[in-house]
């Protein structure tokens, strides 16, 4: 008997015990994730399948091939989460689903095995925000004091400041209003011919160019607003690239390894400057004494830098998730505990969000 063919927990038991893990799921995109969590938000297990090898020919994620991918991968992913943690469905206390935002095929791939598995299992339900999610990746890497902070999710799809004044509520206070940056780094990668996913590419070529050798704006960075745009960056390292249709007379140099390696480098740096600026003015307008940073963007070795120099200067406490916790994974889902703890269940007919839920 495979460990999803358990039986399931029997009615009725009404011995009181200290709960067991919760099983999290993750399908939000074009990671395939499941994780185990104890109730003390230790993570027994997390298995993450990517399908950056899927997309990587399309430059960014196709969202059929996504959603087909997950339908293969779900139930391995999770038997092997299961595995990995040694423990079997009569051992956990709830199934844990991200159920927005994201693509709403990958979604609903996660929430249809998530809902049935609960239905056979006899387990709770709870919904998980994935945005927020990301931002608990801090509490489960730094424990409860990460909380009240000034979060930052930084990733392929989102680039928002929050006000965290507890590990369950974040209120939206800025965004990006075009391109996300993990979303500007991709686009800059294919157009410097670096491979997909652009955040790796672009910081590896980084590392041999010279980010002054390429004078390129920081748009947005000095306005009081808690706004970004990454729109006009990207199209001026366009026209580093490729020259400027405005100015046919002036070609740009030959797009040569050097120049390649200067434009990422001058790239990086500038997108790290404006995010660094705003989670400056972040933290002034929330006083919060802590920055959690979460998103796959916040893997960036530069980023990271420029964010402890930051808080350093402002005597702030950084919490920044770890490498194996910035991706989506299902580990960060542990934020279910808080909805657990609280008694705050999701029904069995529950819906996904693909947009942006603004708290």
């Amino acid at each position: 008997m495979s460990s999803l063919d358990a039986e399931p927990h029997a009615p009725g038991a009404d011995a009181p015990r200290s709960p067991g893990p919760l099983l999290a799921i993750e399908s939000s995109c074009d990671e395939t994730a499941a994780a185990v969590i104890a109730a003390d938000r230790s993570v027994l297990s997390s298995v993450v399948s990517s399908q950056a090898a899927l997309h990587e020919r399309f430059g960014g994620v196709v969202p059929e091939i996504a959603s087909r991918a997950h339908v293969e991968r779900i139930l391995p992913v999770i038997r092997e989460a299961l595995a990995e943690a040694n423990v079997t469905p009569t051992d956990l206390s709830a199934i844990a689903v991200v159920t927005h935002p994201g693509l709403v095929g990958s979604l609903l791939v996660g929430v249809t095995a998530a809902k049935t598995l609960a239905a056979v299992w006899d387990l709770p339900l709870i919904a998980v925000d994935h945005l927020r999610a990301h931002l608990y990746a801090c509490r489960i890497a730094y424990g409860e004091e990460a909380f009240p902070a000034c979060g930052l999710v930084v990733s392929g799809g989102h680039t928002n400041w929050y006000d965290c004044p507890d590990a369950v509520r974040a209120t939206l206070i800025g965004s990006t209003i075009d391109d996300a940056a993990g979303e500007a780094f991709d686009k800059v990668a294919r157009l410097l011919g670096l491979p997909y996913p652009g955040g790796p590419s672009v910081q590896q070529a980084a590392e041999h160019g010279d980010p002054t050798a390429v004078p390129l704006p920081r748009p947005m960075m000095n306005r009081p607003e808690l706004a970004v745009s990454f729109s006009g960056l990207k199209t001026a390292v366009r026209y580093a690239a490729l020259g400027n249709p405005n100015s046919p007379e002036v070609p740009a140099p030959p797009l040569g390894e050097r120049r390649i390696a200067d434009l990422a480098a001058s790239f990086q740096a500038a997108a790290v400057d404006v995010l660094v600026g705003k989670c400056d003015l972040a933290l002034k307008q929330t006083g919060r004494p802590t920055l959690l940073v979460g998103g796959g963007v916040a893997a960036n070795r530069a980023l990271r830098v420029g964010l402890t120099d930051l808080c350093e200067r402002r005597g702030v406490r950084l919490c920044i998730a770890p490498m194996e916790l910035c991706v989506d994974n299902a580990a960060m889902a542990g934020l279910a505990w808080e909805s657990f703890e609280r008694g705050e269940f999701a029904p069995l007919d529950c819906d996904v969000t693909p947009g942006l839920v603004r708290a």
